[in-house]
C-alpha cells in the first residue's frame, strides 16, 4: 500500500518514517515548557490610542508587514487607548500621558492604573505644532511667528483677530488681515490636548486659569485631556488629529489654527507657527529642534510593585535656554503588558509584541524624521528596551543596544541629532526689524516681506494704507493699487465658517489700519484658452469610442447573420 502512495520505490517508507520523526520532534519543541519564544511564530496583535503618534505607528506596521508581522492599530485617541488596554480589548495602548494624572476637567484623575499589569515604553518624540491657514493678498502665509503668550491668548479667546497688535509685534514683515481667528480644538479625550494644556498650565497659569474659570472649570486649572470650549466664542471642535488638521486645510478653513503633531501639517503641505523659545528665537518643531529641547527632559521612575513606571517631566524642556530648542517637545508611550493575562495568554502574542517593540526602538527610529517626528535619544531607547524585555514570551536579544540602529546615537553617548542641529538665523531673533521669509512645515515656499517693518500706512512698498501702494504680493488696498492676482478686494468679505457676507469693514475687535476681511480670487485657466489641448483629443477619442459601441454590435450581428445564411445555402 505504501508503495502505491509513495513514489520512488523502496525508499518511500523510509522517507515517510523520517518525515513522521521530524514532525514529532517539531511538535515536542512547541510543547516543551519554557521554550515558547524560541518556537513561536508571528500572530496578529492589536492596539489603540494616540492620534499624535498614529502616522509613525501606521508606517511601522506597514514596514513589518513585509516580514510577516501583522500589527493592527486604531487611532482612537489616547484616552480611549488607555481605556481599551485596561479593559483587555487590545494587546497594547498608545498614549502621551500615563494613567492616574489629575484632570482639571473632572476635578480628579481621569482614569486609574488598571488591574492589568503593564509598563510604559517610549516610542517616538515630536513637537506639538500649530498648523494654520492664513492668506495675505491671495498668497499663503508660511512664516508666521508667535510667542507662547500669544498662543495661549489665541486658544483662550483673548486674541480674536489676526491683525491684533500683539501678533503684529511677532511679525514685523507681515501686513496681517483683519480676519477672525478660528481656534480648532479636540472634541475627544486626547493626549495632544493633555500635552498642550500641561504646557499652558505650567507656562501661562494666569491666562489658562482665567479661561477655565470662564468655562465653569475648577481652578487652578492644570492638565486636561478634554479641551474646554464654547462654540459661541468662535471655537471649533473635531475628534482626532486628522479631523482638526483636515478642518484647517480646507479652503473654508482660512483663518483657522489648531494644535497637532508636526507630522500632520508636513503631510498636508501646510505651514506651522514658529514658536518663541526662552533664548528669544522663533523656531519650528523640526526633528533637530525637538531633539535639542529633549536633552533637558527628565525621566521619572515610579517603582510600584510589580511595575516600574517611566514617565516624562518636561518643565526644563519648556524653558530650555538653547537657541535651537522647540519649547513644546515631548514623546509618546506604548503601554505594553508584562503578565500572561488577557490576550497574552497566547505565547505567540508576547513573542510578536516583543519583536515589534525592538523594531520601534531601533530600526524604526531611522524613519522618524521623514515622518515628521524626532527619533528617541539613547537614554530613552535604553529605558524602552528594559520594558520590552518584560513582555512575557518575548525573544530576548543580548546586547541589543550595541546593535541598535538609531540616528541619535554617537560613540561618546551624546545625541548626534541634537549636536548637529543648525542654529536659527538672526532674522528669527525677537526684536529685529524684519523676519525670515522662509516657509515652515509642509509649506517651505517663502512669504514675501512687505519691507516696511510691519507698517500699514505711508508710501512704503507693500504697505496697505498709502495712496499709491506698490502692487506687490502683499498689496491690499489703495485707490491706485494694481489689479493683479494678489491684490485683495476691498469688499465682498465672507465669514470663513458660514460663507455669509460680512457687512462693513473691520470688526469692533479687529486691529486698526488694514480694512475689512477679504476672500482672494485665484485665476483659473479654461480649456477653451490656448488652442487644441490633450483634453480635447481625449474627448474626441471618447466620442468615437461611444459611437463605435452604439453602432458596432448591430453591424456585427447583421454580418454574422449573412454568414450564417451563406453557410446554410452552401450546405443545402
Amino acid at each position: 500500500m505504501f508503495r502505491k502512495l509513495m513514489p520512488g520505490g523502496p525508499s518511500g517508507p523510509r522517507r515517510l518514517a523520517s518525515a513522521a520523526l521530524a514532525l514529532g520532534i517539531a511538535g515536542a519543541v512547541v510543547v516543551l515548557p519554557g521554550t515558547a519564544a524560541s518556537a513561536a511564530t508571528y500572530v496578529p496583535v492589536s492596539g489603540a490610542g494616540s492620534t499624535w503618534s498614529a502616522n509613525a505607528l501606521r508606517q511601522w506596521a506597514a514596514n513589518v508587514k513585509k516580514n510577516g508581522m501583522t500589527i493592527n492599530f486604531a487611532a482612537t485617541g489616547s484616552t480611549d487607548g488607555r481605556t481599551q488596554f485596561a479593559n483587555g480589548t487590545v494587546d497594547f495602548g498608545v498614549s502621551e500621558i500615563p494613567y492616574g494624572l489629575y484632570d482639571s476637567n473632572f476635578g480628579r484623575a481621569a482614569d486609574q492604573p488598571p488591574a492589568r499589569k503593564f509598563a510604559y515604553m517610549p516610542i517616538v518624540a515630536g513637537g506639538t505644532s500649530f498648523m494654520y491657514n492664513l492668506n495675505i493678498g491671495g498668497r499663503r502665509v508660511t512664516n508666521l511667528r508667535l510667542s507662547g503668550e500669544n498662543v495661549a491668548k489665541v486658544f483662550t479667546g483673548a486674541i480674536k483677530y489676526w491683525n491684533d497688535p500683539a501678533i503684529k509685534a511677532d511679525n514685523p514683515s507681515l501686513t496681517l488681515p483683519a480676519r477672525r481667528i478660528v481656534p480648532v480644538v479636540r472634541s475627544d479625550g486626547s493626549g495632544t490636548t493633555a500635552q498642550f494644556t500641561l504646557w499652558l498650565s505650567k507656562q501661562y497659569p494666569d491666562i489658562w486659569n482665567a479661561y477655565c474659570a470662564r468655562n465653569g472649570k475648577r481652578t487652578p486649572c492644570g492638565l486636561t485631556s478634554y479641551y474646554p470650549y464654547k462654540p459661541s466664542e468662535g471655537f471649533v471642535a473635531k475628534s482626532g488629529s486628522e479631523n482638526v488638521s483636515g478642518f484647517v486645510r480646507q479652503p473654508q478653513g482660512e483663518g483657522a489654527i489648531t494644535y497637532v503633531e508636526y507630522s500632520y501639517p508636513e503631510k498636508a503641505g501646510f505651514p506651522v507657527v514658529k514658536l518663541l523659545n526662552s533664548a528669544g528665537y522663533y523656531v519650528a518643531p523640526t526633528a533637530e529642534n525637538v531633539a535639542v529641547a529633549l536633552t533637558k527632559a527628565e525621566i521619572e521612575e515610579h517603582n510600584t510593585d510589580p511595575a516600574v513606571y517611566l514617565t516624562q517631566k518636561l518643565d526644563n524642556v519648556y524653558r530650555n535656554p538653547d537657541k535651537r530648542a522647540y519649547p513644546l517637545s515631548s514623546y509618546s508611550y506604548i503601554i505594553v503588558p508584562v503578565a500572561e493575562e488577557y490576550g497574552l495568554k497566547q505565547p505567540d502574542k508576547g513573542y510578536t509584541l516583543g519583536k515589534f517593540g525592538y523594531y520601534l526602538l531601533c530600526e524604526g527610529q531611522n524613519q522618524a524624521k521623514s515622518l515628521g517626528y524626532s527619533p528617541l535619544p539613547k537614554n530613552l531607547v535604553e529605558a524602552g528596551l528594559k520594558q520590552v524585555e518584560r513582555i512575557p514570551n518575548m525573544a530576548r536579544e543580548p546586547n541589543k543596544i550595541a546593535n541598535c540602529r538609531n540616528p541619535t546615537f554617537s560613540g561618546d553617548g551624546t545625541n548626534t541629532l541634537a549636536n548637529n542641529a543648525p542654529y536659527p538665523p538672526e532674522c528669527d531673533r525677537k526684536g529685529g526689524p524684519a523676519q525670515c521669509t522662509t516657509g515652515t512645515g509642509g509649506a517651505p515656499q517663502d512669504t514675501p516681506s512687505n519691507n516696511n517693518g510691519g507698517s500699514t500706512g505711508g508710501n512704503n512698498p507693500g504697505g496697505s494704507g498709502g495712496p499709491n501702494p506698490t502692487a506687490g504680493p502683499n498689496a491690499t488696498a489703495g485707490p491706485n493699487a494694481s489689479a493683479g492676482p494678489n491684490a485683495a478686494p476691498s469688499a465682498g468679505a465672507v465669514d470663513p465658517l458660514t460663507g455669509d457676507p460680512v457687512a462693513g469693514g473691520s470688526d469692533p475687535g479687529a486691529g486698526a489700519g488694514t480694512g475689512g476681511d477679504f476672500v482672494a480670487g485665484i485665476p483659473v485657466a479654461l480649456d477653451a484658452d490656448g488652442g487644441w489641448r490633450l483634453s480635447h483629443t481625449l474627448m474626441l477619442l471618447a466620442g468615437v469610442l461611444f459611437v463605435g459601441l452604439m453602432i458596432g454590435p448591430p453591424l456585427l450581428a447583421r454580418s454574422l447573420q449573412r454568414r450564417g445564411r451563406n453557410n446554410s445555402w452552401s450546405g443545402s
